[in-house]
């Protein structure tokens, strides 16, 4: 059983990875290649900001819902990315169809805008909007509950050693409602991660759709609990 989970485990992560490309020519403007929604998605990083650089767990999550169409099917569906970084799963996201709102940190949101535009534009059902959310911050006025319903809420490598966990927590909750679907990709680094998901449990149910040991990555799939 543990060879069959090994070889699963393997073959999963090698077809994750080669979702990447690199063009074969050194071009003036640098970009990494993705091939996700049947579309080849050009990636630029901004090198000076930690959270403009993509990270595996965003590619697990759109490998996830590039395969798995039919069960999470996206078109016309609402969905907010948390700490969208690059833009990978909201550009994926929106090739399938959904109403994207895509947030993250103002240093962030100029290389975000970038990367939607030129790989959205003309492309998709609805326009992707992206704007600032710093986690826990003015989140009744910015996002009320009485107009903002989000199918679902994706995120990706949001979980790590940083000083924001509990803004983040204060996030999840006040975004999502007992219907939203919570998927939620991380790797787990240290301890804070291992604390951050048994707080998590306490407030959502949650089921683990994906663990990829060699990339130490694990996709979750949440739901707040009833209270």
């Amino acid at each position: 059983m543990e060879q069959d989970e090994t070889t699963e485990d393997a073959e999963l992560s090698a077809a994750i990875m080669k979702r990447h490309f690199r063009p074969s020519l050194i071009r003036y403007e640098v970009w990494e290649g993705y091939e996700f929604a049947d579309k080849e998605i050009k990636i630029t990083e901004a090198r000076d900001s930690y959270g403009a650089v993509l990270w595996p767990s965003a590619m697990v999550l759109c490998h996830f819902l590039d395969t798995h169409r039919d069960e999470y099917p996206l078109t016309d569906k609402s969905i907010i990315e948390l700490g969208a970084g690059t833009g990978l799963v909201t550009i994926v996201t929106s090739l399938l169809g959904a109403k994207v709102t895509s947030t993250d940190l103002p240093d962030v949101l100029g290389n975000l805008r970038h990367n939607v535009n030129r790989n959205t534009r003309g492309l998709c059902r609805h326009e992707p909007l992206v704007t600032e959310l710093c986690w826990g911050q003015q989140l009744d006025e910015r996002f009320p509950l009485n107009t903002c319903h989000y199918d679902y809420i994706i995120a990706a490598d949001v979980v790590y050693a940083h000083p924001h966990l509990q803004q983040l927590m204060e996030t999840f909750i006040h975004l999502s409602s007992e219907h939203t679907i919570i998927l939620w990709a991380m790797r787990f680094r240290l301890d804070p991660e291992n604390r951050f998901v048994d707080a998590f449990e306490k407030h959502f149910h949650l089921e683990e759709l994906y663990n990829l040991p060699s990339l130490r990555i694990k996709l979750y799939r949440a739901q707040k609990r009833r209270v």
